[in-house]
Formats: structure tokens, sequence, C-alpha cells
């Protein structure tokens, strides 16, 4: 019952602007298609009532859980971007609740099973023709900014106060550099590994 209302206010209120429309937690192609078909449907009611809206957003989704991940590749051909939730990936992906100390190294967004998820949805997303930004704990992280460039991640989502210290890191960045320091760390086998290769990366920038 919320759904349509909000979608229609969200077009109405993109008139003229430059709109994204973002489906959180979408774990099928089929929901996407279910979602997309909604928003026609809003489309149509706004046309016959004469409101002016936005008629041609960009609509995205936020891989957020395994199974989206996991079929990144057939999502991509339905959307016009990726946002990468890495909290819930990383929770979903480990099986281990984030709020549980006890399992805290389980939530590491460091594990090599989420960093090899997050490097296959970028591909995925870049081999469709579409951008993949990153929102969550992970796109503000100091330390994963060299490894996220690497990857070849397109946008950057982060608190404000973040946004200062995280733009002088990536500015420093060679590219190239990022890119090999990305297929060393997709190549660890353990969260020590990947940080102790960070490390040593970031070390030598120094």
């Amino acid at each position: 019952d919320l759904f349509l209302p909000q979608l229609k206010a969200i077009l109405r209120a993109g008139a003229g602007k430059n709109l994204q429309i973002m489906f959180p937690m979408i774990a099928t192609v089929q929901e996407v298609r279910q979602a997309r078909k909604l928003l026609q449907e809003c489309m149509l009611e706004l046309d016959r009532s004469g409101t002016p809206y936005n008629a041609t957003p960009k609509v995205g989704i936020m891989i957020e859980v395994p199974a989206a991940a996991l079929c990144a590749d057939l999502l991509a051909k339905e959307v016009d971007f990726f946002s990468i939730g890495t909290n819930d990936l990383t929770q979903y992906t480990m099986a281990a609740d984030r709020t549980n100390q006890s399992v805290a190294e389980l939530c590491s967004f460091f594990q090599p099973a989420v960093l090899r998820l997050i490097a296959q949805i970028i591909e995925k997303g870049h081999a469709a023709g579409i951008w993949v930004g990153m929102c969550g704990e992970m796109a503000g992280d100091p330390q994963a900014a060299a490894l996220l460039l690497g990857m070849g991640l397109d946008e950057f989502s982060m608190n404000p106060p973040t946004i200062p210290f995280q733009k002088e890191i990536l500015r420093k960045m060679d590219t190239q550099a990022c890119a090999e320091l990305a297929h060393q760390c997709l190549e660890c086998a353990s969260t020590e590994e990947v940080h102790l290769t960070l490390q040593t990366f970031l070390e030598k920038q120094h």
C-alpha cells in the first residue's frame, strides 16, 4: 500500500531533475522486473492525471545479498547502476551477526569471500556497461580506498566527515598500482593476509 504512493511521490519530486531510483534488498531478476513494472504503472497513473513527473529516471539496485552478487551479470542487464551495500552483504555472506562481538572477525569486509564477491559485482556491472558504487562502512574506510579503486569501483558513498580524508587518499593513488594491489588481495586466504598486503602497499606509498 505504501510502495506505489512513494514511487509516485519520487517521480513527481524528480520532475525536471536528474532522478535516480534505487531498489534495496533485491535477490532475483524477477523482483527487479516487478519493481520496474510497478514504476511504469505509476507513470501511467501520473499521465492520466496530467501530473508533471520525471519520465526517464535511472533505475538501480542495491546489491546486498549473496544471491544478487552471484547473479550480478543477469541483474546488470535490467538496471542502470549498482550500489554495493557492504554491511549487509558481509553479514549475509559470512552468516554472522555484525552486532555480535564474539564473531566480529567474521563480519570484516576484508574477508576473502566478501572481497571476491565485491570484485565480481564490479566486473559484471562494467561488462554490462553500467557504473558501480558502494555504500556502507567499507566505502569510507581509508585502508580499503586503494583496494576498491583497484577493483574499479566508480563511486564511493560515505559519511560527510570522512569525505575530505578519503578524497585526499584517492587523489594520491596510482590506478595501475591499485589494480595490482586488488589482484594480490583477491589471492589472499585470510583477513590477516589481506591486512598485511594492504599495510605493505600503504607503507610504500609514503
